[in-house]
């Protein structure tokens, strides 16, 4: 990172935590669980990563802030929990749940950091008043999504419920909507006749290709608390498919030290020759600057 992170202490990283929490703004809170000097973290300090790459608080030195920030991106996008190792090299084989960082830092100390995204509740709308919508509803918010009928509330996906009630209305709001799952709980052949509708107001068929119908698994007649279960069943598997913050983070291999970064627009980098190098820090990137092709001859 080109500047160094806002010192903030271990009690205001968790205030901004609660705050971001609050807000609903997906983070990762990074704390280190183990020293081994020389090192500068201690056991306790905290830091706080949010999407865009962007460290506050204190993890340690500029050789353990690129690791923790690539894994805190890695974590976000997976939306799983881990243990970040950061050692010299030849140090640690690894252990099962453990990732291990090498790092050729000059205070060859280890440092282990619990890596925790944070997400906030996937936001389901879901439009209408039938037996399918409510218990749907219902199902969802027991599974730990948060619910609303706002198509105006930011939702990630969509299902459509009002059986024949104002489809083409709720359909053509729901597809002015970014969300990524927009859902028709009807027969074949009535979306077929809703769609077509659609196509009169104007709608082109990329737009329509993204409404799903019928919503839900295929598991054969169902009753109305039926089709409920198998949309939720639908809308998990779409959620893990696609991950809770979609794309892993763009990654680069420092040309110096070998550290894999993540590349954001905090990342230190320069040109050469046409090309773009990423460094874990602004030491690693003025070595390199002042002689390139020491570097990438051993590449």
């Amino acid at each position: 990172m080109t500047d160094p992170s806002p010192r903030l202490d271990r009690g205001a990283v968790l205030v901004e935590a609660g705050r971001l929490a609050a807000e609903g703004q997906p983070f990762v809170l990074a704390t280190v669980s183990s020293v081994r000097r020389p090192a500068s973290a201690r056991i306790g300090d905290r830091g706080i990563v949010t999407p865009e790459g962007k460290l506050v608080g204190w993890v340690g030195g500029a050789c353990s802030e690129p690791a923790v920030v690539r894994e805190a991106l890695r974590a976000l996008a997976e939306g799983t929990t881990r243990l970040l190792r950061i050692c010299p090299p030849g140090s640690s084989s690894g252990e099962e749940g453990v990732v291990v960082a090498e790092s050729s830092c000059a205070s060859e100390g280890t440092v282990e950091v619990l890596i925790e995204p944070q997400l906030p509740q996937p936001l389901l709308a879901v439009v209408g008043e039938s037996p399918a919508a409510v218990t749907l509803r219902d199902l969802a918010i027991a599974v730990g999504w948060g619910v609303t009928t706002d198509l105006g509330a930011g939702a990630e996906a969509v299902v459509v419920a009002t059986m024949g009630r104002g489809d083409a209305e709720a359909l053509d709001a729901a597809l002015a909507t970014p969300a990524g799952y927009v859902g028709l709980v009807a027969s074949s052949r009535r979306a077929g006749v809703e769609l077509a509708a659609l196509r009169e107001r104007g709608l082109d068929e990329e737009t329509l290709a993204r409404v799903r119908s019928p919503a839900g698994l295929d598991l054969g007649p169902l009753t109305q608390q039926e089709i409920a279960v198998a949309v939720l069943a639908e809308l998990v598997a779409w959620r893990h498919d696609r991950g809770p913050l979609g794309d892993l983070p763009v990654e680069a291999v420092d040309p110096v030290c070998g550290m894999t970064v993540a590349v954001s627009g905090d990342t230190p980098s320069a040109e050469h020759e046409g090309a773009t190098y990423f460094f874990c820090c602004p030491g690693c990137r003025g070595r390199f600057t002042r002689n390139p092709e020491k570097y990438l001859a051993s590449a």
